[in-house]
């Protein structure tokens, strides 16, 4: 299982899928626990009854079924299925309002989808999905890559109260992968995935929402520095050092 998580995490996100595939017909019996621990990229489905585009993961798949937090309803139909509580559904209705103002003001476009479902610790957990579609066929407002797609996993586990203040859990996975093809340039493709986590007692008094939302923020500026310093820099720094700048060329070469 380790060798296969670790194998997991060196692939691409594009090649994911494959290897997963490939992976649950080799141990069988680890399948449910590499299920529930590899993140794949997001897929989008469009809810019927809202109109709205929503986003597929294990967080809200119901068999064959996934529950839209639109209508809160399974596509397709599924009965006996699980749902929040009226409570937790109605933090989750201001949740994916809120964060879809918060997406369209960092990424300009894309999908989101929020989830909230009670655990067994007197708490909930939440699941706040971000898909950003790059390309210049995407629904993005920038599409100046040929292929690029950007998929935001944050999933919150929220404690109990205790005197005030929460415990928060909160666990982010971004997978990042982009393809130019430009005269000047020519092809050139980038794909990786990066996960952190961050732990934080923070007061009930300001809500659930803020506290989670300021979390979510301040990761996604760690991990958007981390992919720029590991993939773009090390990527910009082999590259300046196969091919230097003209100017640097020039620099090196020696007087006539």
């Amino acid at each position: 299982m380790e060798a296969a998580m670790g194998l997991m995490r060196r692939m691409p996100p594009r090649h994911s899928e494959t290897t997963l595939s490939a992976l649950l017909s080799l141990l069988p019996r680890h399948s449910s626990d590499l299920l529930s621990q590899v993140d794949l990229p997001l897929q989008v489905l469009c809810d019927v009854d809202s109109g709205k585009e929503f986003i597929l993961c294990e967080y809200n798949r119901d068999a064959d079924s996934y529950r839209s937090p639109w209508s809160n309803k399974y596509h397709p139909p599924l009965e006996d299925a699980p749902y929040p509580s009226s409570e937790l559904r109605k933090l989750e209705i201001e949740a994916n309002d809120i964060f879809t103002i918060y997406r369209d003001q960092y990424y300009e476009g894309g999908i989101s989808s929020v989830y909230m479902w009670e655990d067994d610790n007197d708490g909930f957990v939440a699941c706040f999905l971000i898909k950003k579609d790059g390309s210049k066929t995407g629904q993005g407002r920038r599409g100046y890559l040929e292929e690029g797609a950007w998929d935001a996993i944050h999933v919150i586990e929220v404690g109990p109260e205790e005197e005030g203040t929460t415990r928060y859990c909160l666990t982010s996975t971004v997978m990042l992968s982009l393809t130019t093809d430009d005269e000047s340039s020519g092809t050139f493709s980038l794909s990786g995935s990066i996960r952190r986590q961050m732990n934080m007692n923070l007061p009930v008094a300001d809500g659930h929402l803020c506290n989670m939302g300021k979390m979510i923020e301040e990761m996604e500026g760690k991990l958007r520095n981390s992919l720029d310093q590991v993939y773009f820099g090390k990527t910009r720094e082999m590259v300046c050092s196969l091919r230097p700048p003209s100017e640097v060329a020039q620099m090196r070469l020696p007087d006539s």
